[in-house]
């Protein structure tokens, strides 16, 4: 395929891909013209690949984020045609601020007419999907890949997922093909036995979408009904709770909304069989085998005092084995009962992550610090209430333990039961906290619990921290309020508590958005109604001199638009550069957005600031033009009616105003079906500009190749098209004027069919 047509069919697919827009479906911005690269939505927590190599996920996050690709999918495959993936791993599978996912590289690989099933692996196996791969596509069945392939796919990123495993590792491609072909799959007792029981179910799931007879996996449509549901029990916010590999300059990556990350290496009982029982490994040797009666008669003053690996002493790995009377055996041998592990752990602490509460008990009774903490100054507490443990933090709270300390970065145990959900956590700390501790920022990030809960969604906790005298004002380091994070996450009834207890919708933050950019960015109508009916400005400004307008209608919120037009926002107001929402909309390709402007009376006709042309290169410098929103037209198609509709709405008398008016716009003719479309578009278009009398002058440009017989006094122009592979001049006449045709490949059609 030549340059300029291969350039074409990606500017083809891309134009439809940037249209879809969904919450688990990563947004695509557009193409860089002077490299093969895509401008996507940045994901700041990279790819679920990656997350599962490093982090412990708590199993509610796992079948949330299972759920999450699921609804994805599921759009995808409810578009007309349906839209396949067939390139679904975890490396395509990002992760924003919210550890939410988002699904990436949708639509770049294509099964073509006539492709061979050959051609088709090497596509896959170039880009290292083997392992995602179904069996009918490497066998014989001439059927072309369906929506069956992606629900396989899916399959094995279940397995990824639930075992934090990697497929088939160590196997050669060819051992996977012959694996998959007979109808083996990744081994599901890698899956943690200590799962929750509706773990069983999921894995039901999973076996059906990687059945051998693609005709019994089940529809995405039906796999979303099963995730919700098994979702919803599990339904403790749980982000991550433990880091593997200690790695610490990895943590200060992810963002405030991961909770502080710590390696949290528990004591394991190393399986050593000994027959000494006397001997150090024979002691750890009976509580491996839980020999407890053994183990206390075994046990000596002198095995108390020793240090095992790690620093971890004897009472740390009874403490472990879950069995009280033992501990109390080895407290009673005057165990140290403060002693730490490298990492700084207590046997309480230990305890804490256990949910052993009678162990607690017993340590606590024998003098067990709650207030010591580890390396990073955790303590129990911390843990106990990011964990969600309300019967440890009762008991800690009550044997002394400080509701108000604080870890190294500046989190107190309220922040983590804010962030995580912990409603029955967090009224406990509620309880012994003063109305400054309640309102306490964290170091790095300055959010408050009121900041987190809101962040995500947790309104009963928010109403706890409101009704506690948390001020819903308070900002943090980027100047963010409360209402800024709620109305940015589309929380409706945290932004309608917010506004009830006080919250400002004039506070903007470091980059001069207030709530109702956010809210209007993300498309949030509900929200952008509230915020409106409180007092908001619909033309406040950021500091790039955006309004909420200028943002709904660059990521083509419609409704959003609607609704702040409706309440006085301005639909020609000028931001940055002097664009228009209507040039931002354009721009963007968002034709519904472009229509609802036009009807709401914006004027497409408005330029940009002058010395934005001044600095522009190529054709347009050397036109020495300014843009209207008609030039932005060019990089989207299907854009034709909403041109007819702004020349109907021209009045013919406003001829300076119609100077600039579309001027120069673009279209991109990507096929020969396009070109047709397109003829029959300005046909359209060139009647309803001759019924409006919309005379457009010529202006210094560059003369259109084989058009030097059109350029007597009474022909005008419109340059709707001029790429770098095609150039085509439309050529509007004054009633009356003669239009003399050339035979000029390019152009001859068009004007002959006008």
């Amino acid at each position: 395929m030549c340059p300029n047509n291969f350039y074409r069919r990606i500017m083809d697919e891309a134009s439809n891909i940037v249209k879809v827009k969904f919450k688990y479906i990563m947004s695509i911005y557009g193409l860089c013209s002077e490299a093969t690269a895509v401008v996507m939505e940045y994901m700041s927590n990279g790819s679920l690949n990656n997350l599962l190599a490093s982090h412990t996920l708590m199993w509610p996050k796992k079948f949330q984020m299972i759920h999450e690709v699921s609804m994805g999918m599921n759009f995808l495959h409810s578009m007309k045609p349906p839209l396949l993936h067939l390139n679904l791993k975890t490396s395509n599978v990002l992760l924003d601020d919210h550890l939410h996912v988002k699904i990436s590289d949708f639509g770049l690989i294509h099964w073509e007419e006539g492709m061979s099933k050959k051609l088709f692996m090497e596509h896959l196996t170039a880009r290292g999907n083997i392992s995602y791969i179904p069996p009918e596509t490497f066998t014989q069945c001439p059927d072309p890949p369906g929506t069956t392939f992606d629900v396989y796919s899916f399959g094995i990123v279940m397995w990824e997922i639930l075992t934090q495993q990697k497929p088939y590792a160590g196997c050669s491609v060819t051992t996977v093909l012959l694996q998959v072909s007979q109808g083996r799959r990744p081994c599901t007792e890698m899956i943690p036995e200590e799962k929750p029981r509706e773990c069983d179910p999921m894995i039901s799931l999973m076996q059906k979408c990687w059945d051998q007879d693609s005709r019994k996996r089940p529809l995405f449509s039906d796999i979303v009904i099963k995730t919700e549901a098994l979702s919803e029990v599990l339904k403790i916010p749980g982000p991550i709770h433990c880091h593997r590999n200690g790695n610490k300059e990895q943590t200060s990556d992810y963002s405030w909304l991961v909770p502080p990350i710590h390696k949290m290496t528990l004591p394991e009982m190393p399986d050593i069989s000994s027959d000494d029982q006397h001997a150090p490994s024979g002691i750890l040797s009976l509580l491996s085998k839980k020999d407890f009666r053994s183990f206390r008669q075994s046990v000596k003053r002198e095995h108390v005092c020793t240090l095992f690996s790690g620093e971890k002493s004897l009472l740390h790995y009874t403490v472990v084995s879950g069995d009280a009377s033992s501990v109390k055996h080895v407290l009673s041998l005057d165990a140290e009962v403060n002693c730490t592990t490298a990492r700084g752990y207590t046997p309480l602490i230990i305890a804490v992550l256990y949910r052993l509460h009678d162990i607690m008990s017993l340590l606590l009774d024998h003098g067990a610090s709650a207030t010591q903490g580890d390396e990073d100054q955790w303590t129990a507490l911390h843990f106990a209430a990011q964990n969600g443990d309300d019967r440890a933090v009762r008991l800690l709270l009550d044997k002394g333990a400080a509701a108000d300390t604080q870890e190294k970065t500046g989190w107190m145990p309220l922040h983590l039961a804010c962030q995580n959900g912990h409603e029955a956590v967090a009224r406990l700390l509620l309880s012994r906290l003063s109305e400054e501790a309640v309102g306490q920022k964290e170091e790095k990030r300055g959010k408050t619990g009121l900041h987190l809960a809101s962040a995500y969604g947790y309104l009963n906790i928010a109403k706890l921290l409101l009704t506690k005298g948390a001020d819903p004002n308070v900002i943090d380091a980027t100047d963010s309020t409360a209402l800024h994070l709620s109305a940015g996450e589309g929380h409706n009834r945290v932004v309608r508590l917010l506004l009830n207890g006080g919250a400002s919708t004039d506070s903007v933050d470091s980059k001069g958005y207030t709530a109702l950019h956010l809210a209007a960015l993300k498309g949030h109508t509900g929200i952008c109604r509230q915020l409106l009916s409180n007092g908001a400005s619909p033309d406040s400004r950021t500091l790039q001199g955006w309004t909420p307008i200028h943002l709904a209608a660059l990521r083509g919120h419609e409704a959003t638009m609607v609704q702040l037009e409706s309440q006085g926002g301005c639909v020609n107001v000028k931001g940055e550069n002097g664009w228009t929402p209507l040039h931002l909309a354009c721009h963007q390709g968002q034709s519904e957005v472009v229509a609802t402007l036009l009807a709401a009376k914006a004027e497409p006709n408005v330029t940009e600031d002058p010395w934005l042309c001044a600095d522009r290169k190529g054709s347009t410098a050397e036109r020495g033009r300014q843009d209207t929103a008609g030039f932005f037209w060019g990089h989207s198609s299907g854009c034709g009616s909403e041109i007819k509709n702004a020349a109907e709405q021209q009045n013919s008398s406003d001829q300076e105003d119609s100077e600039a008016s579309l001027h120069h716009l673009h279209r991109d003719l990507n096929s020969s079906a396009d070109v047709a479309d397109s003829q029959s578009e300005l046909i359209l278009l060139l009647t309803a500009l001759r019924a409006a009398d919309l005379k457009i002058a010529p202006r210094k440009s560059k003369p259109c190749s084989g058009a030097a017989g059109l350029q007597s006094p009474p022909v005008t122009y419109m340059h709707i098209c001029e790429t770098e592979v095609f150039s085509m001049g439309v050529f509007l006449l004054r009633p009356g004027a003669s239009m003399p045709l050339h035979d000029h490949p390019d152009m001859n059609g068009n004007l002959r069919s006008c």
